[in-house]
């Protein structure tokens, strides 16, 4: 995911007849985000970083294999980006042998993709008309709602209903 410090334009909440005013800093500087959301606890793991190289993905992937280091085989579903199927991709995953399995989605087929729907709430909530003067503010809500996120889960049971959370444990 993209977090761009020019702000997502779009529609928001005022009251009748006023008017709210989002500044554009000009010189757009971007974040990048690479998340993973676990199938059975609906737990979102993250990371970011100031490229989106397959460096990006690689980190993604140490980060899980460390959360989920007493687990026999993690899966991984995954959108047809380069990064995810490159050279040092391929070299990078090697050393896992068949502890990682990757899954890759038909091209062109967001809506299969749960976390997709994470990255559409955080921009609606986070990117959206903000007012950040800096790409690392901007990040601190970037990062305190995926927190957010994380605790709303764990806090209340009729939202795992609603995420479709089932109960498998090794899915990631």
């Amino acid at each position: 995911m993209d977090v761009h410090l020019n702000p997502k334009i779009g529609r928001d909440w005022m009251l009748k007849g006023q008017r709210r005013y989002v500044r554009t800093p000009g010189q757009n500087r971007k974040r990048f985000v690479a998340g993973a959301l676990n199938a059975a606890t609906g737990k979102l793991t993250w990371v970011d970083d100031q490229s989106k190289a397959s460096e990006l993905f690689h980190k993604l992937v140490w980060k899980l294999m460390g959360e989920y280091r007493n687990c026999r085989r993690v899966h991984l579903i995954l959108d047809n980006y380069i990064i995810h199927s490159s050279k040092k991709t391929k070299r990078f995953l090697a050393q896992f042998g068949d502890r990682l399995v990757l899954h890759f989605l038909p091209p062109y087929c967001p809506d299969d993709n749960r976390i997709e729907r994470v990255w559409l709430d955080l921009h609606a909530n986070v990117t959206r008309n903000h007012r950040c003067f800096t790409i690392e503010e901007l990040m601190i809500q970037v990062v305190a709602f995926m927190r957010a996120y994380n605790q709303r889960k764990k806090l209340n049971p009729s939202l795992k209903l609603a995420s479709g959370v089932s109960g498998s444990r090794s899915v990631v």
